[in-house]
């Protein structure tokens, strides 16, 4: 049948619900590509948009009529004047539509700016400024203007105190999810009013802060309260949890490093107590008591047995996550008793566990269908053998295999034949790893987007090249690839123009050829390191001029660069730059006018 008939066939309707079903944006870029009717049913259904200039706003939102979430977090121009433009040129035909505003690390903001994002968008819902590090109290003030919100995040917003806490919580008593993650100025005060005037809350994250077992008496006053995490809030005791218990009817999913009172929380679903003491007794009161469990975390916990493990998922729990990292008592016992119980595992973490051989991997390979992320990272027991029992685990998604060095070409072919869904593959110090492997990896691996190459010292030239197959690659790390020159560089920059972030730190033997080509292709780098590098001033002149989307550099030890190119490269980067990494010596040559144009800009510098 001709195709041209056969696509009559499908109304926009059935277009529609056919696109639903594509998660991957290599393939909805693929659909959009097949026909002007395709790409018009893409741009009806597209609901998200990522940008990197703000004068396209509007014309995108009017080429996208669907279009109610926004991300500006890679866009390096987004201060109070741009927005302020921005509200002035059209604003309505796309801000009373706009549901989500990603602004996370968006420094060159503040409040003024930040209120008029608030005041234009009447239906906004959720607001992301994490990693705003120079937010305070007035920025909070400008948030509390969104009285729609039902979703904040603002880890690390560490200017924020409990009077700005307040403003938001009397502002925006709508929401439902809220993330503090970081904000170290923020105590027991504040987070009680926002216990008193945000009663739907639904989720909160309040990592870090200054906060005491007080706190959790506020908290368990939450009816609807279904997530908790308290990492490392060291003053909360047993008293807090005992509050939790009584109160909270909701709460699912509750991290934090005291285990007793477990009885009171019947509807855990997740449990992180990393770094604690356990003992087979506690592993006894989870199976008994959390019978709902599906995440548990006891990275780092002291007590973790083979005979724990066998009683934590004996009687019927079934895991989908579990992270046993630095466990190191485990062995093959351990696994075993896991996946009996655990048939539905899709997240095992195991890194330094080290009395672990080809019998886990094996047992995992043969039970463990489903499985689709496992850290392996400085097991010494992996082997090529061992790759190939868990290469069965066909829809394997990250695979961490750091520090194995006992692996090689020939383990990685085993992965990269069967393993064709992986995205996220870490192979730092595999020694055993080269070329060949990096072929296979092209050849079956295409949807790989992550990948970590460091010290792998017998991969060459020739390896990179086989990269440049990857259409997904957007992150690489390639510390100190010594026989990697400028010829593997340019191949790679030629063919992986969606790289994002890049790490080249010690390849010693790249020369300007390599660092021009990526000047010229790689123009969605959006982080870079190439300290202790050979490229020379004008390398560095066109990199950090040309990369019209870079955020983050390391540029420590570049021998070759005098203080006249750094000078002159930060300069034709300073708009956009967020973050830089320089040597201390520098601090004594560079100009005063630099640092204060990349200060203007919201640029981080940090210095070695």
């Amino acid at each position: 049948m001709d195709s041209a008939p056969l696509l009559s066939l499908l109304n926009d309707d059935l277009l529609i619900r056919i696109l639903s079903f594509i998660t991957h944006d290599s393939d909805r870029k693929s659909f959009r590509l097949v026909c002007r009717t395709f790409l018009k049913v893409d741009s009806f259904h597209r609901t998200h948009i990522r940008i990197l200039r703000p004068e396209f706003i509007t014309t995108l939102f009017s080429k996208f009529p669907r279009i109610n979430s926004l991300d500006l977090s890679i866009c390096p121009q987004i201060n109070d004047e741009a927005v302020s433009m921005l509200m002035g040129h059209g604003s309505t035909h796309w801000s009373i539509r706009l549901r989500k505003l990603v602004l996370s690390r968006s420094t060159g903001l503040k409040s003024t700016g930040l209120e008029m994002f608030m005041k234009s968008c009447p239906v906004l819902e959720s607001v992301d400024v994490s990693y705003c590090w120079d937010f305070g109290d007035k920025e909070a003030a400008a948030l509390s203007f969104g009285g729609s919100l039902r979703e904040v995040k603002m880890d690390r917003c560490l200017g924020v105190s409990d009077v700005g806490l307040a403003k938001i919580a009397i502002g925006c008593q709508c929401l439902e999810k809220l993330s503090l993650k970081w904000c170290s100025e923020i105590t027991d005060l504040g987070v009680d009013l926002l216990t008193k005037k945000c009663t739907e809350l639904k989720h909160l994250d309040i990592s870090y802060l200054k906060v005491t077992s007080g706190s959790l008496r506020s908290i368990s006053s939450l009816e609807k309260l279904e997530f908790l995490a308290m990492v490392g809030c060291s003053t909360v005791d047993n008293e807090g949890l005992h509050y939790l218990g009584k109160g909270c009817p909701s709460l699912q999913e509750y991290p934090t490093k005291i285990i007793q009172g477990l009885k009171d929380l019947k509807n855990l679903k997740t449990l992180v107590l990393d770094g604690a003491l356990v003992s087979e007794s506690f592993f006894k009161i989870i199976n008994f008591n959390c019978k709902y469990l599906v995440e548990i975390g006891l990275g780092k916990c002291k007590g973790v047995t083979d005979k724990g493990i066998f009683q934590l998922v004996s009687g019927g729990l079934n895991l989908n996550v579990l992270n046993l990292t630095c466990c190191s008592d485990l062995t093959d016992i351990a696994i075993s008793a896991i996946t009996d119980s655990c048939r539905s595992l899709l997240c095992l973490k195991l890194e330094c566990c080290n009395s672990l051989t080809g019998k886990s991997l094996y047992r995992l390979g043969l039970h463990c269908s489903l499985l689709e992320e496992i850290d392996l990272t400085d097991c010494f027991g992996v082997n090529d053998t061992g790759l190939s029992y868990l290469s069965k685990c066909t829809k394997l998604v990250c695979l961490k295999l750091g520090l194995c060095i006992n692996i090689t070409d020939k383990g990685l072919y085993a992965i990269a034949r069967n393993c064709r869904e992986i995205r996220e593959l870490d192979l730092y110090r595999c020694k055993g790893i080269g070329d060949d492997g990096l072929y296979a990896l092209s050849s079956g691996c295409k949807r790989m987007q992550k990948l970590n190459l460091s010290y792998c010292s017998e991969v060459t030239d020739k390896g990179i090249e086989c990269l440049g197959h990857l259409p997904e690659l957007y992150n690489l790390e390639m510390r100190s690839l010594l026989n990697v020159t400028g010829t593997g560089l340019t191949a790679l920059a030629t063919r992986c123009c969606g790289l994002a972030e890049l790490d080249v730190k010690d390849c010693a033997n790249i020369d300007d050829s390599g660092f021009m080509a990526l000047a010229y292709y790689s123009r969605n780098l959006q982080q870079i390191n190439l300290s202790h590098c050979a490229i020379s001033d004008v390398g560095l002149c066109m990199v950090m001029g040309n990369m019209t989307r870079l955020q983050d550099a390391k540029l420590v030890n570049l021998y070759n660069v005098s203080t006249n190119g750094f000078e002159v490269a930060l300069r034709a980067c300073c708009v956009r730059l967020k973050k830089v990494k320089l040597v201390a010596s520098l601090r004594l040559h560079l100009t005063p006018d630099i640092f204060k144009a990349l200060r203007a800009k919201g640029c981080r510098i940090r210095w070695d």
